[in-house]
């Protein structure tokens, strides 16, 4: 029985000990030398540390192979990874460090280290290019090995907070574990698969690449920055690389959909594409299915707090424009629960909060135990026992074959005019309008007015409620309507409602 990812590297450094693990524009590592750089800083942090066990350790990342290695490294020594974002600022990362207290830090570039300065960082100070030469003890780490367990915490990933304080999720190894498992088996992956990582390693979503490479033995190749603002070298990078899965962000798949990338060249080795983080239009999907006809589509949907994934949807069906794609269904070893106002299951239509049970959820938010039993409570079909379910904040419905269907933040639900409006309805339907390249609405509640942020294919504007006045009721119309040249992105890739809501406070002089 597996408990412990390391598990993964080791048997996959025994199997392919000289195959290409991880590769970055000018770096890559086999597994025997990911595992064994792995031993070495894991035998450094034990040993600078004194012997901590369970505690958090930061690892500054960016788009190379360093952060993995850090990962291992600190796996290796019996505590739990933090990424930190190397262009992170530095008051982000004091936030965080305030919360965790880490006992050690792992920096790649000079700038790491002098943001450590910058937060008067108390922990140990280990540099990469140091650790990974030290000595391995292997005796020190088989006695740390010997004192973890599945349940013990793996990584932590740093939400935002509503309080302006960020929450670190805790995940354990056992989420990471099943997570592992359900990906390979659902998606058939073996040593013969290349991933092309799009998901920065401070976002969850990268690990499923992580997950992937470590139990199947693929290759995970770290595509750049550089590839995303030119895209016209992606896919030359793709057939280079021979990439058979993507497992990139919504917006990844928009921008590629939303260009002529894909009616230049095509990626000749794909056969899996998955996308996660936000709503999928199914315009820009059409265009990435009508190219690869061959390749499987699959939406997968989870919030940081159940390990990544806990369903997911393989599109077997052709979609109108202003169709939703459906979530799907729960992934092994999670079950879904979608509950009304009133804590009962809804019935098929009826909209819900998706709530999650099983060992993918979370042990909850590090040194912040309000926040924790706000959202990770008893499920309330039952009070025989504890059974924790995590509740997501997200409205979904079934529709008519069963599938789960993505509605709208709860958050992102408004009573506009005496109507109770889920403004993700609204998105979908600009969406659908075939010069529009992407749309996001935000709510000025003291005027009670929707404001609606969209870009174009040519940068003109258009009469948007005349081209919706057909699919939403007259009450969803927008009342502020704004092109912009570029949609605002944050650092996870999604859509930075944040930002336009202060362009449009700006804009208005409030």
């Amino acid at each position: 029985m597996v408990t412990n990812i390391l598990t993964y590297l080791e048997n996959s450094a025994c199997k392919f000990a000289d195959k290409t693990a991880i590769a970055d524009d000018k770096n890559a590592l086999t597994f025997a030398q990911w595992n064994q750089y792995s031993r070495n800083i894991g035998t450094v942090i034990s040993q600078t540390t004194g012997k901590a066990l369970r505690k958090p350790v930061l690892v500054f990342v960016d788009r190379k192979i360093e952060g993995l290695v850090g990962f291992m490294g600190v796996t290796q020594s019996g505590n739990f990874y933090v990424p930190i974002d190397c262009k992170m600022p530095e008051q982000r990362v004091k936030l965080i460090a305030d919360v965790l207290s880490p006992v050690a830090a792992i920096t790649v570039t000079a700038k790491d280290e002098k943001t450590l300065d910058l937060i008067d960082f108390q922990g140990a100070r280990l540099k990469y290019e140091e650790v990974i030469a030290a000595e391995a003890d292997y005796d020190l780490l088989e006695g740390i090995r010997q004192q973890m367990i599945d349940t013990d915490p793996v990584y932590s990933i740093f939400t935002s907070g509503s309080t302006g304080v960020p929450k670190g999720v805790i995940i354990s190894q056992r989420g990471m574990v099943d997570l592992a498992e359900w990906l390979c088996e659902t998606f058939h992956f073996t040593e013969q698969d290349a991933l092309g990582n799009q998901t920065p390693f401070y976002f969850d979503g990268s690990v499923k690449d992580i997950c992937i490479c470590l139990k199947s033995g693929a290759t995970l190749n770290i595509i750049g920055k550089k590839y995303f603002t030119f895209p016209k070298t992606l896919i030359p990078f793709l057939n280079e690389r021979k990439i058979t899965a993507i497992l990139w962000a919504t917006s990844a798949i928009v921008l590629i959909g939303n260009s002529d990338i894909l009616s230049v060249a095509l990626p000749e080795h794909l056969r899996l594409v998955t996308f996660a983080g936000e709503a999928m239009p199914a315009k820009q999907l059409k265009v990435w299915m009508n190219k690869l006809p061959n390749v499987k589509f699959a939406n997968l949907y989870g919030p940081t707090e159940i390990t990544v994934d806990c369903t997911y949807y393989e599109v077997n069906r052709e979609f109108a424009d202003d169709e939703f794609i459906p979530i799907g269904n729960a992934c092994k070893n999670k079950q879904v629960l979608v509950f009304n106002d009133e804590n009962q299951l809804v019935k098929v239509g009826e909209p819900g909060e998706l709530c999650v049970r099983g060992t993918g959820v979370a042990l909850g938010y590090y040194n912040n135990k309000a926040k924790t039993e706000e959202v990770f409570v008893q499920n309330p079909l039952h009070d025989l026992y504890e059974d924790k379910i995590y509740r997501t904040g997200d409205i979904v419905k079934y529709n008519e074959r069963g599938e789960i269907e993505f509605v709208s933040r709860k958050d992102f639900q408004i009573k506009h005019k005496g109507n109770r409006i889920e403004m993700g309805e609204i998105e979908v339907a600009v969406n659908s309008i075939p010069e529009v390249t992407n749309a996001a609405c935000v709510f000025d509640q003291p005027n009670d007015k929707i404001v609606l942020y969209y870009t174009t294919v040519d940068g003109q504007e258009l009469d948007i409620i005349n081209m919706v006045k057909d699919k939403i009721p007259v009450y969803m119309f927008p009342e502020v309507i704004r092109l912009l040249k570029v949609m605002p992105y944050n650092m996870n890739g999604k859509i930075d409602r944040v930002e336009l809501k202060k362009m449009y406070e700006a804009e208005e002089g409030k």
